[in-house]
């Protein structure tokens, strides 16, 4: 197969991703082979492509790829995740568009437009990953809502409900205002808030006296059901026990309670209870049996239960209320005042704390054994610090809210009956049976049950997702389940540790008796090179699909794994972009240059190429052995950096160097199928990580048949490196190495060929005599007996070598050259003699300071003999 001359990543990308699915080489039976599962974290089917998809999934790629080049059977399923705050929120502004309110719908009607919605717009990132190079098994695809997961998810319930631990009840949740749902703990983020701190009035009942309570919410005075000091504050002693105080413009008389649970020291030792309206207000509200007063409507608007400000938004009362307060005489003062507030994670809007009937998990008993599985290392955390993140949650883990308010979502399928009380069933055709049961009425029709309006939270199915995505609650024994379960590893944000990963584990020991998977990469955040997350709103993060298109997907996953480390942040710079573009550009050319080498089969190896050929296969299986180590340890971005080194210098830069035939020769048969054998082997290394460039290279190597690709092929096995060989060899590029640099001191052309005297000792790699000689364009090496003060001198370890340079420069020049250097290593000896010399600095500076001196003046003088004798020899 002909390559075009140019590297042109656009023109074969897509070609072979076609390839690759028109062959089904992504798709995975159940065989004999040990299997490889990795679950994709699914995407919400409202998502686009980002980086931190980018990162998460090139590092799932590489992963399945080296698997499946390593024997075993590789699955990784892809998928959608539902999302159900977020597609309700777009689905209810695309039918605003269309001037259609979701009040003005059936809970069908609106499903239609939702579903409508979904097909239409959903899944753009599963069709983006596609252009990274993404190997999953799309024949698997699954969607969080589709029926398969939906009875998952509704057996689940069912079956948590009927062990007992799932529960319902009246508790105070974190409501979300703009959807318009109740959240769990998880899907609050906190954020520093500036705002005020407000001082009000409460008169004392039958008095003129006022105590004054500080609050940074005074819009919720409208919910207050009582004033709460301390019995320790001696501010309150004299306050009768029935006191009672009078609540600002609201003029509600609210009882005064007495609780240690106020913090004396701050504000006014005096705190106002609104039950409805903050966690622990609630539990004070429990403790006294106080009212419970809840002022806000759904959407955050205030209701009319009190009969002031309503339909009023709780913030522009903020701001009315302030001015209020102060007209009536009721506000003491104002203060700034900076505190965390609570914001949802799926619309920003702020949270308010609500008393609401919801669905609850217990969680305690379901946490215990998912504890022990990471703490002993059952499943492995990588990097391990996240242990400790993840043991302190769960062992201080809360009860999970799964209700939502919305119809987006699996709906909860209890029943309520017409005489009070529920049931709990897969399909209504169970819950007719079991509400005739319960209430003794065998007329009972489907249409006198009421099916609770709620839906389940978004988690509550993708908490299942290593199971449901092979059918393994519905049927627990199938062969795909049996087969792929547990799933090797998942690579995922250490940001959804609580959503999802730690609730994967509680449902696989739930419902398998045995972890979900068996490693837990957590990559890092993308951020810019100034160290900012990258964000839309920042407008620092690019977009992945452009980067694709300038430079190429291998050149943008060699950029992102280049960056990261597990658990690192990654620190972006679109110049790893170029470089991972020219990485390829490099693979690229040394193939062009070694199809272009003709073979003669009458030439026989020289020892130059045997050499060449034993050092690089010692050199690829050391490489082979570091990588595979790198790997088991995760250590990803360092496997890389391993492979692009061992490519672009020691394959590119020594060995085709050492090895290329001279302009216009042929080359031996056994060193080109040798070199030709060592591309192959490279291609399949670096295949995991640039799939792209390696396909098209591996199969212009060799004539393929129909349907082979390199994704297929065996990682190239390591042999056991002759270490000694591999330090000798590195003794022999020194050689070069100085060689070249006295041609680049002394002005000496490359193509004139020089003679090389050597003081042989035991560091002299007499056996690569050839490659020297080639590399270093010698015309003789000569071994001496002693120095040779006319010549350039250098030392490697302990061995002397000499490049006469008698005929090769000008004596003048050279002279005034030597001249020069003597005269600064004289003057920098003249310096460390000076210090030596000063009695106070060789007794108080510390002994490595001393040393370094002495060291230093030891070296000028060597230096300072060397110069003199090659001035000597010029005279």
């Amino acid at each position: 197969m002909q390559i075009a001359d140019k590297y042109t990543p656009q023109q074969i990308e897509a070609k072979w991703y076609d390839y690759w699915i028109e062959n089904r080489l992504f798709h995975s039976e159940p065989d004999d082979r040990e299997p490889f599962t990795v679950v994709i974290p699914p995407p919400n089917v409202t998502g686009m492509l980002h980086m931190g998809h980018m990162l998460n999934n090139t590092l799932q790629d590489v992963l399945v790829r080296r698997a499946r080049m390593t024997g075993r059977n590789a699955c990784w399923v892809p998928g959608m995740d539902h999302a159900s705050i977020a597609t309700e929120a777009k689905v209810v502004a695309r039918l605003k568009e269309q001037g259609i309110e979701k009040s003005q719908l059936t809970r069908e009607e609106f499903l239609r437009h939702a579903w409508e919605w979904k097909e239409q717009y959903g899944g753009v990132i599963l069709r983006q990953l596609r252009k990274l190079g993404a190997s999953c098994d799309w024949e698997r695809t699954a969607f969080t809502m589709d029926e398969a997961r939906t009875e998952s998810v509704v057996r689940v319930f069912c079956d948590l409900y009927d062990k007992g631990k799932i529960y319902r009840g009246v508790r105070m949740v974190n409501w979300d205002p703009s959807a318009r749902t109740a959240l769990s703990d998880e899907e609050v983020v906190f954020k520093e808030s500036h705002g005020k701190l407000y001082y009000l009035r409460y008169r004392i009942e039958g008095t003129d006296r006022h105590i004054v309570v500080a609050t940074t919410r005074p819009e919720t005075i409208l919910g207050d059901t009582a004033l709460c000091v301390n019995p320790a504050d001696p501010r309150y002693a004299d306050l009768p026990g029935d006191a009672r105080v009078v609540v600002p413009l609201v003029g509600r008389s609210i009882p005064v309670i007495r609780d240690e649970y106020v913090d004396i020291e701050f504000g006014t030792g005096a705190l106002k209870v609104t039950p409805a309206h903050d966690v622990n207000d609630y539990m004070l509200g429990e403790k006294y049996g106080l009212e419970t007063i809840d002022i806000f409507n759904d959407d955050g608007t205030i209701n009319d239960k009190v009969g002031l400000y309503a339909g009023m938004d709780r913030f522009e009362l903020r701001e009315r209320i302030e001015g209020d307060l102060d007209a009536a005489g009721l506000l003491d003062r104002t203060e700034p005042y900076t505190n965390n507030v609570g914001y949802s994670e799926r619309t920003g809007a702020a949270i308010e704390p609500k008393l609401s009937m919801q669905w609850f998990l217990s969680m305690r008993e379901l946490a215990e054994p998912a504890i022990r599985a990471v703490m002993e290392d059952e499943i492995r955390f990588v990097p391990e610090k996240y242990k400790n993140t993840y043991r302190h949650w769960m062992e201080n883990i809360k009860d999970w809210c799964i209700s939502r308010q919305l119809w987006w979502g699996q709906r909860i399928p209890a029943y309520y009956l017409p005489g009070g009380g529920c049931v709990v069933a897969p399909t209504a055709e169970e819950a007719l049976e079991k509400a005739r049961a319960k209430s003794g009425d065998a007329t009972l029709r489907l249409s006198d049950l009421r099916q609770d309006e709620d839906v389940l939270d978004t988690w509550f199915s993708s908490w299942l997702w290593p199971i449901s995505v092979f059918d393994g609650i519905r049927h627990p024994h199938n062969p795909e389940i049996d087969y792929y379960y547990p799933a090797d590893d998942l690579v995922t944000a250490p940001d959804i540790i609580f959503f999802w990963v730690a609730r994967m584990i509680m449902a696989g020991y739930e419902y398998r008796r045995e972890k979900p998977f068996r490693n837990v990469y957590f990559t890092g955040i993308v951020r810019d090179k100034l160290g900012r997350k990258m964000s839309k709103q920042l407008g620092n993060s690019p977009d992945p699909l452009d980067l694709i298109t300038q430079y190429g997907a291998d050149g943008m996953r060699v950029a992102m794994l280049l960056s990261s480390s597990a658990g690192n942040d990654v620190m972006f710079d679109e110049a790893l972009c170029e470089q991972g573009r020219n990485f390829g550009n490099k693979i690229w050319n040394a193939y062009r240059l070694v199809n272009g080498w003709k073979a003669d089969e009458t030439l026989a190896q020289s020892e130059n190429n045997r050499l060449a050929v034993e050092w690089f296969g010692q050199t690829l299986g050391r490489a082979l052995r570091e990588i595979d180590a790198d790997f088991a340890s995760y250590r990803i971005s360092e496997a890389l950096m391993k492979a692009y080194k061992l490519f672009w210098d020691d394959f590119s830069g020594l060995y085709l160097e050492m090895a290329k035939p001279a302009f216009g020769q042929p080359v031996d048969c056994a060193t080109l199928a040798a070199t030709r054998g060592f591309f192959d082997a490279l291609m399949r290394l670096l295949h995991p990580f640039m799939p792209f460039v390696t396909e098209e290279l591996w199969q212009a190597l060799a004539p393929r048949r129909a349907g082979e690709s390199i994704m297929v092929a065996p990682m190239p096995e390591p042999v056991a490196a002759d270490e000694r060989l591999l330090a000798r060899f590195e003794l022999a590029k020194e050689v070069v190495s100085s060689v070249r640099n006295i041609r680049n001191q002394k002005n000496l052309p490359q193509k004139e060929a020089l003679t090389l005297r050597v003081v042989a000792d035991e560091n002299y790699p007499a056996e690569y005599e050839p490659v020297i000689r080639k590399m270093a364009n010698l015309s003789t090496i000569e071994t001496v007996a002693e120095k040779d003060p006319a010549a350039a001198a250098f030392i490697v370890k302990t061995t002397q070598y000499f490049v006469p340079l008698a005929g090769c420069i000008d004596p003048e020049a050279e002279r005034q050259k030597l001249e020069k250097e003597l005269a600064y290593y004289e003057g920098f000896l003249a310096g460390v003699l000076k210090k030596l010399s000063n009695e106070r600095f060789v007794s108080s500076a510390p002994e490595k300071v001393v040393a370094n001196e002495r060291a230093k003046r030891s070296d000028a003088e060597a230096k300072i003999t060397a110069l003199r004798e090659q001035l000597a020899a010029l005279k």
